[in-house]
């Protein structure tokens, strides 16, 4: 390993060590004790989601409690934008100068985003008192929810920030490692709570086994679809052939069967826990049926909102990441072609076809993948959370990490071999 890549992971993992020493930093005023008793009544809820995913910030309310889901929504709200007015917001995209100031304006919506999700966390906390009758603030009204917008909006800054910097420092997407590495911390609590429930009696050993069955065959499933791809082939003139001996060309153009990668459950998620956690503190009758029933994460319904959501976010990522005219121009500039398919408008529309398939299944996958490990658990009456999208996340955010590590690796040879004239 060259001293490049071990000083890319050093600093992904100092960046992801400092998210981590952050999940522990409360925010002023607040009673950590009484904010855990209220995450532990409401574990299997929206909150205790949002815990998950923050990393058991949420549960200490710590200047991170809101986690890096605030940059999500405001990503796919401009992502849908730019979508339906392709000519103002679209085009900024293309260019270099225009991505920078559309990323700005991603900014300038997670602040406010930030702000009103802080802003409901610090007056919904202003009328729970703990099973003691303790407050869950210690200080008055409007100190503590100025106080808290200010340090949960920065807190949310400061992880879009540690993002960007592994991203562009480090090894992988640092959006998807910070809530990789959110998962993960809550891993051994995770485990050593199982164990607690068959030492107690609570859990029958029979089912432990089963779970666990249903998670590793879900991981399974996992690494055998991200693995797996359509390899379109593609032939080259005569010409470029001979002035190509020397150099490695691709004879087919791979099309992953899941374009689209772990964004669409994270989407999902972000989607439906925005609203849930706004509508945490509420006792209004309407909004109380509302979040105890569709976005209640042990429910039926938000698993099948889940399901739908992630079949949407699918399909629409995918039609970004994924431009099979470009492809098509490309393949024509380079003098390839389809076998069988003329170039250009033809092998577009050819690649495109074999992508929308490709993304039904893809998409159908992710969906189940998303959804059926919590089925299958809650019919086996498990008492505590488990969901797919969590599984899928782990998964995906490492395979991908992987997979970038060894292409830096063969990034690394490769100059090295051409240095020494090889």
């Amino acid at each position: 390993m060259s001293k490049a890549l071990t000083n890319k992971i050093l600093i992904t993992l100092g960046f992801l060590l400092v998210f981590r020493v952050l999940a522990y930093v409360p925010t002023p005023g607040v009673d950590v004790e009484v904010v855990k008793e209220l995450f532990k009544s409401f574990e299997n809820s929206a909150l205790g989601l949002y815990n998950m995913f923050s990393g058991n910030a949420a549960e200490r309310l710590s200047i991170i409690s809101l986690g890096i889901m605030p940059y999500i929504t405001a990503a796919i709200i401009m992502e849908l934008l730019a979508a339906t007015f392709p000519e103002q917001l679209g085009k900024l995209k293309k260019e270099r100068e225009g991505m920078q100031k559309y990323m700005q304006i991603v900014r300038y919506l997670t602040v406010g985003i930030a702000l009103i999700q802080s802003v409901g966390v610090a007056i919904g906390l202003n009328s729970y008192t703990g099973e003691s009758g303790r407050s869950a603030i210690m200080m008055d009204t409007t100190t503590f929810v100025a106080l808290g917008a200010v340090s949960m909006t920065a807190g949310t800054m400061i992880l879009l920030w540690i993002g960007e910097q592994i991203t562009q420092r480090g090894v992988g997407n640092g959006t998807s490692l910070i809530i990789f590495g959110g998962i993960v911390a809550g891993i051994p609590n995770a485990i050593g709570y199982t164990i607690s429930l068959v030492n107690s009696g609570e859990m029958n050993f029979l089912v432990l086994v089963a779970v666990v069955a249903v998670m590793l065959l879900t991981v399974a499933a996992i690494i055998y679809v991200e693995l797996a791809e359509r390899r379109v082939p593609v032939s080259y003139s005569r010409k470029v052939m001979i002035e190509s001996q020397n150099k490695r060309v691709m004879n087919y153009i791979p099309i992953k069967i899941n374009l689209s990668g772990v964004i669409p459950p994270i989407f999902a998620s972000a989607i439906l826990m925005f609203p849930a956690t706004l509508l945490q503190a509420s006792e209004n009758q309407y909004v109380k049926y509302l979040r105890d029933n569709l976005l209640n994460p042990d429910g039926y319904s938000f698993n099948a909102i889940t399901f739908v959501l992630v079949i949407f976010f699918a399909y629409f990522y995918a039609s970004i990441v994924f431009n099979p005219k470009d492809i098509a121009e490309n393949l024509k500039r380079q003098g390839g072609f389809i076998p069988g398919v003329r170039p250009g408008q033809h092998s577009s529309e050819y690649i495109s076809e074999i992508a929308s398939r490709l993304t039904l299944w893809g998409s159908i996958y992710l969906a189940i993948i998303s959804t059926l490990p919590w089925v299958l658990v809650k019919s086996m009456g498990v008492p505590f959370y488990f969901g797919g999208t969590a599984v899928l996340i782990v998964v995906q955010v490492a395979l991908d990490t992987m997979r970038k590590i060894e292409a830096q690796i063969y990034m690394n040879r490769y100059q090295t071999l051409s240095a020494i004239g090889l």
